[in-house]
């Protein structure tokens, strides 16, 4: 079932000669760009002593580089088909330091005794081009992990990208992302490198997880109250902050914080919500 494959080779005759076909269910759409994939490669910043977690390998185009450059590679795949090629493809090339777990990556990084955490050592990167409804949440898993990565370089939609990486850090997704790390986008990434094509180019970024974060009843008090912030966001402040508190106790909070209850939430700055957050803990 195996076929040679290359990063400069053509993936739709790779995938019509091993049998295969993009599932828009699982949101597939294959790189192919030669240049690309090697430019994701330099970014990913791999070195023979790194483990790297390769999430949605497909075809292996990245795989092989990253396993040549890396200490050891875990790929999770959740198409078994696709898996089981690859493993054919890798052996057959005699690439013997790749892992592939046949798998759901979200439901791996949401299980602390599953096999992926198990074989996951303290210090690794992570690699993932996946479909682009999963990006938020898998970001947020990989952040808010007990044991994150030392860097995630990403393939994500471009406008989300820009969103995230913004001077202006003011969207739930933005502030949540940069409370667990400083994020960069790389360069852009034209549609037409993708088979099939997607309507949207897309962005590869690079997140570099804080070290010294806040303690945990800290960062649980700030994601309540951006999440209540951000609830209802063409409501004030106040209106959105009352459900988690009385009224001219959170109005009180917001004053001390230089903050005017009549705001909305996306006027707020990271640190405008770091600054209410103590002021909120400190007045419990």
């Amino acid at each position: 079932m195996s076929t040679e494959f290359s990063p400069s080779g053509n993936i739709k005759k790779t995938l019509e000669i091993a049998g295969f076909s993009a599932k828009k269910s699982l949101g597939q759409n294959f790189l192919h760009d030669a240049n690309i994939i090697r430019k994701i490669a330099e970014v990913s910043n791999v070195s023979k002593k790194d483990v790297v977690l390769e999430i949605g390998p497909g075809f292996g185009t990245i795989t092989e580089i990253l396993a040549i450059n890396s200490k050891k590679l875990i790929a999770v795949e959740m198409d078994r088909k696709i898996a089981n090629w690859l493993i054919n493809s890798l052996n057959e090339k005699g690439i013997d330091n790749v892992e592939i777990i046949i798998s759901d990556a979200i439901k791996e990084l949401k299980d602390s005794n599953s096999e992926l955490f198990c074989k996951l050592p303290k210090k690794y990167k992570v690699v993932a081009n996946i479909p682009y409804y999963l990006t938020s949440h898998l970001i947020r898993l990989l952040l808010e992990n007990e044991n994150p990565p030392e860097s995630i370089t990403l393939m994500i939609q471009k406008e989300v990208a820009e969103r995230i990486c913004s001077k202006n850090i003011n969207s739930l997704l933005s502030i949540s992302i940069n409370y667990y790390a400083n994020p960069k986008i790389n360069f852009f990434v034209s549609k037409n490198c993708f088979h099939p094509k997607p309507k949207i180019d897309s962005a590869v970024i690079s997140l570099i997880p804080k070290r010294n974060l806040h303690d945990k009843q800290f960062t649980k008090t700030f994601f309540k109250l951006l999440k209540a912030g951000f609830s209802s966001p063409r409501k004030q402040l106040l209106k959105n902050l009352i459900q988690i508190g009385e009224r001219d106790k959170i109005k009180q909070i917001l004053e001390s914080s230089n903050l005017d209850a009549t705001q909305r939430a996306e006027t707020l700055s990271l640190d405008d919500w770091i600054r209410l957050t103590k002021t909120y803990l400190e007045s419990e």
